[in-house]
């Protein structure tokens, strides 16, 4: 994706989420999707989705079992 979309996405999500450490990097040879990263730490992937002349973009954040167990 291009850096100002990147940028877009990432000022739109740190907003929704409320949280500014929400960064967005670009895949190497991926142009369609994101690495979602929060504090460094790798959280999912975004991926953009160009259908009848729309775009749209899916969040995709995968939570493992053992992620539950370190909350509490």
């Amino acid at each position: 994706m291009e850096r100002k979309t990147l940028s877009k996405i990432q000022n739109y999500l740190q907003k929704k989420l409320k949280n500014r450490h929400l960064k967005l990097e670009g895949r190497a040879n991926k142009i369609d999707s994101a690495d979602v990263l929060i504090n460094e730490e790798f959280v999912g992937v975004i991926h953009e989705d160009k259908e009848d002349n729309e775009t749209c973009y899916h969040f995709n954040m995968t939570i493992l079992d053992f992620d539950l167990d370190e909350i509490d």
